[in-house]
C-alpha cells in the first residue's frame, strides 16, 4: 500500500514516519519534502506542489490515500480537486478550510453558532481600523484575514504597536493579500492548550492534548513565531474541560460547518485560552494539526496510523480507539539564525543524534545536498524527547539538542515550563 503526504514541515516528517510504521505499507511519498524525509528510506521524497499534479502522480502511482498537512494547499483546493477524480484524500474541501484562510469568516461563524471566542470587529479601511483602536485600547490583537504562515497575528500590548500592526497590515501592505483586510479582537487572558481533532464529515476523534510555546525566547519573550516547541499531554486540559471544549466548541462546529452545506472533514485544531476560572474560548481554527505539536503527538501514537486514516476518509471515525503511550512527549524546535525575520539558509547541520525509544528528532527546514544535511527554512528541526514526566521528557529531548550543531542555532531553554510549574 502506497501514501502520499502532502507538505514539507515537521509535522508532515512525524506524519510520513508514522505511517511509514505500518506493517501494511510498502511506501510514504512525501511532496515536496525535507531533508529528513529524504534520508529516511521507507519514505520517498516527490518533487511537486501543484495539486493538479499531485493528483496526477497519486493516479500513476496507484497511491491508496493523501494525507494533507499544510494550509496552503487545502485553502487551494487541494481537496477538491482529488475528489473530482476519485482519489481518497484526508482534508477539508477549500470552502470548510475557510475556517482557516479567513479570520473574518471563522469569526462569523463562531458568532452565528454561539462558539465562545473573543468580541471583534474586520476592517478594510485604515482610518476605520485606527479609529476602532484607539476607542478600544490596548492590549488589544490585531490579525491577517488570510493566511501568513503564522505571522499575521500582533498581540499588541500598548496602543502604538496596535496602529504599527495596523499600518503595517493594511497601509505598507508588508502580508500582501493576507492582510487587505485585518480582524481586530479584544485580547483574552489567560493559557493557551492545543486542542486536535480528526473529522470525517460526521465522527470526531479527538487526538492527545498539546501545548504550543509561540514566543522566540524563554519566558514567553520576544516576536510570535510558528512554534518553537510543544508537549503532549497538556496538564491544563483536565478529563472535565476535555468534556466542555467538545461540549461547547468542536461539536458545535462540526455540526454548525453541515448546518451551513460545507460539511468538514480532516484535521480540525482549535487554540484555546482557557482563563483563570477555567473557562475555554477560541483563539483560531486550523483546519490542520498544529506545528509543532504534530511531533510529540505522533511521537506518543500506539494505534496503526494508516489504519485510522482509512477510517477518516470512509466516515467510521466513530468506531476508532486510539491507543496512547503514557509518557510525556515534549518538542524543542531549533532554529536558523536570523529567525523568524529573516532565516539564514546553507548552514551545515551535524550530530543529530540516532533515533531511539527516548528520543526522536524531526526534521523542517532542511536539505540534503549530496550528503550534506544544511539548512532550508525557518524551524529547522524539532527535536523530542519522552519521559514518564514532563521534566524527564525535557531533559531527554535538551541532551539531544546539545549534541546537534548548526551555526547561528535558537532555541528555547525553558519549553514545558507551564506543565511544570503546574505539577513540579
Amino acid at each position: 500500500m502506497k501514501i502520499l503526504v502532502v507538505g514539507s514541515g515537521g509535522r508532515e516528517h512525524a506524519l510520513a514516519w508514522k505511517l511509514a510504521q505500518s506493517e501494511r505499507i510498502q511506501l510514504v511519498y512525501v511532496a515536496p519534502g525535507n531533508g529528513g524525509t529524504a534520508l529516511d528510506t521507507r519514505l520517498r521524497n516527490v518533487p511537486l506542489t501543484d495539486p493538479s499534479q499531485l493528483a496526477d502522480f497519486a493516479q500513476k502511482e496507484h497511491v491508496a490515500l493523501t494525507v494533507v498537512g499544510p494550509e496552503v494547499p487545502l485553502a487551494a483546493g487541494i481537496v477538491n480537486v482529488f475528489r473530482e477524480r476519485g482519489l481518497k484524500i484526508f482534508g477539508p474541501t477549500a470552502e470548510a478550510a475557510q475556517l482557516e484562510s479567513s479570520k473574518d469568516f471563522a469569526k462569523a461563524f463562531m458568532q452565528r453558532h454561539g462558539i465562545p471566542t473573543a468580541a471583534y470587529q474586520t476592517f478594510s479601511e485604515l482610518d476605520a481600523a485606527h479609529a476602532y483602536i484607539t476607542e478600544r485600547g490596548a492590549p488589544i490583537v490585531i490579525k491577517a484575514d488570510g493566511l501568513a504562515a503564522g505571522k499575521g497575528v500582533v498581540v499588541a500590548m500598548t496602543l502604538e504597536e496596535a496602529h504599527a500592526a495596523v499600518d503595517m497590515m493594511l497601509s505598507d501592505n508588508r502580508l500582501g493579500d493576507a492582510g487587505a483586510r485585518v480582524v481586530i479582537e479584544e485580547f483574552l487572558d489567560g493559557e493557551e492548550a492545543s486542542f486536535i481533532v480528526m473529522v470525517d464529515g460526521k465522527n470526531i476523534l479527538p487526538l492527545a492534548t498539546s501545548q504550543d510555546h509561540k514566543r522566540l525566547l524563554d519566558h514567553d519573550a520576544g516576536p510570535n513565531t510558528g512554534g518553537m516547541g510543544a508537549y503532549s499531554p497538556a496538564p491544563i486540559i483536565t478529563p472535565e474541560l476535555h468534556g466542555r471544549v467538545m461540549r461547547e466548541i468542536i461539536v458545535p462546529t462540526v455540526q454548525g460547518m453541515a448546518h451551513d452545506g460545507i460539511p468538514f472533514t480532516g484535521f480540525l485544531y482549535a487554540g484555546l485560552m482557557i482563563d483563570k476560572e477555567g473557562n475555554p474560548r477560541t483563539l483560531e481554527f486550523n483546519c490542520r494539526m498544529g506545528d509543532p505539536e504534530t511531533q510529540p503527538i505522533m511521537a506518543r501514537l500506539k494505534t496503526d496510523l494508516v489504519s485510522v486514516m482509512e477510517h477518516a476518509v470512509n466516515g467510521t471515525l466513530d468506531t476508532v480507539k486510539l491507543e496512547w503511550d503514557r509518557r510525556t512527549a515534549l518538542g524543542v524546535v531549533m532554529a536558523a539564525a536570523g529567525y523568524p525575520d529573516a532565516p539564514r539558509k546553507g548552514d551545515v547541520i551535524a550530530g543529530i543524534p540516532e533515533e531511539s525509544a527516548e528520543c526522536v528528532t524531526f526534521h523542517a527546514g532542511t536539505a540534503l545536498n549530496g550528503n550534506t544535511l544544511t539548512t532550508s527554512g525557518g524551524r529547522v528541526l524539532c527535536v523530542v524527547g519522552l519521559g514518564d514526566s514532563v521534566k524527564m521528557a525535557q531533559k531527554a529531548a535538551y541532551a539531544a539538542v546539545e549534541r546537534i550543531h548548526f551555526d547561528g542555532a535558537q532555541f528555547r531553554r525553558d519549553i514545558g515550563w507551564r506543565a511544570i510549574k503546574r505539577h513540579g
